[in-house]
């Protein structure tokens, strides 16, 4: 793993923004049937999961954007980096964070850019803030996913994963603690969630867009998110344990000197399993899972938004977020946050 210390830079201000729409045992029962439904329920631990296919997560994000900015008190032409992490942009070409600069009222002088990121999103995403920011310098972190690629009658996919979009201001500040980052990468599990086709390597085709029967009775196409759920445990099982030793080694700290740890919000039973190895009682461990299910870039601010709103606001406290997944890729951040400024949840 790649270790990093960011100086003199605090997090001021999280927002989180849903769909109003919701999907629960009901939906699922109506593809998959009510024995399957209710089974889904109880091994995913997500009741209930938002989307909305008329919103994409550009749009998620800047309602987020909007809604802390002025909250924060911050104009947009004080903002000198706008970064868009997410794996569902609204297109391939341009970024989204160009979109975004125009249509938040950045100034042309900012930097924006796309960080193609998904479950590792929000630890990564505040150590490459933390890296670029210079003296006198803020910059807007953009998070979030929609399920634009997830084959309707998937049951691997379709119970687990929701609509989200977040936003995180940070600033330079000669005052900050430490942020203490691990980062890591092992492209060989790249093939464990993936979608196969609809890019360069396999172009869009009627064979790619066909929907085909797999030996679980998943129907998808190859132009769909495909998931190998046993591996994705076995690597979260292996590499999330040594990730949060290696961020509470360089920060100094025990489990015990932290207040909370956020994981991505993947799966209830891995989340616990891997809270169990770690040592850290579940009352440390903020799960929105059963509301919003896995929103990928956006679940760790969802689930701070949704489940630490006045904790943050309050006095400083200890946290550690620990992202993982797709690629295989993994990060972490051991910080303190306190005063920070988080706006009731934003349903659209």
């Amino acid at each position: 793993m790649s270790r990093h210390t960011i100086q003199n830079v605090s997090v001021r201000g999280i927002s989180a923004a849903v769909p109003k729409r919701k999907e629960d045992q009901e939906d699922l029962a109506k593809v998959f049937g009510e024995r399957n439904a209710k089974r889904l329920v109880l091994g995913t631990g997500i009741a209930e999961r938002r989307i909305d296919r008329s919103l994409t997560t550009q749009d998620l994000c800047g309602h987020s954007a909007r809604v802390l900015m002025e909250a924060c008190g911050w104009c947009p032409s004080t903002i000198d980096h706008l970064i868009f992490v997410s794996q569902s942009p609204d297109y391939f070409v341009p970024q989204s964070a160009c979109i975004l600069q125009a249509e938040l009222g950045l100034s042309c002088s900012a930097t924006a850019f796309d960080v193609r990121q998904g479950c590792a999103g929000a630890p990564f995403g505040i150590w490459l803030a933390g890296r670029i920011l210079q003296k006198g310098e803020r910059a807007m972190v953009l998070l979030g996913d929609v399920c634009d690629r997830v084959a309707p009658r998937d049951r691997s996919a379709v119970p687990i994963f929701g609509d989200g979009g977040s936003a995180i201001l940070m600033e330079y500040d000669e005052e900050a603690s430490p942020i203490y980052c691990s980062t890591g990468t092992d492209g060989r599990g790249y093939e464990n969630i993936i979608i196969p086709a609809g890019s360069a390597r396999c172009p869009s085709s009627p064979e790619t867009r066909e929907l085909h029967e797999d030996a679980q009775g998943n129907w998808r196409s190859r132009e769909h998110i495909l998931m190998n759920g046993q591996e994705v445990f076995a690597f979260a099982i292996q590499h999330v344990p040594e990730l949060a030793r290696e961020c509470l080694d360089m920060a100094g700290w025990s489990i015990d000197d932290c207040d909370d740890v956020v994981f991505h919000q993947a799966n209830e039973f891995m989340l616990k399993t891997i809270a169990t190895k770690i040592g850290i009682p579940i009352s440390k461990v903020p799960l929105c899972l059963s509301q919003f299910g896995n929103t990928s870039s956006a679940s760790i601010p969802l689930a701070l938004v949704s489940e630490r709103k006045d904790a943050l606001a309050g006095e400083r406290r200890r946290y550690l977020l620990l992202g993982f997944g797709v690629g295989w890729s993994w990060a972490g951040a051991a910080l303190e946050m306190g005063s920070v400024i988080v706006p009731d949840l934003i349903e659209v």
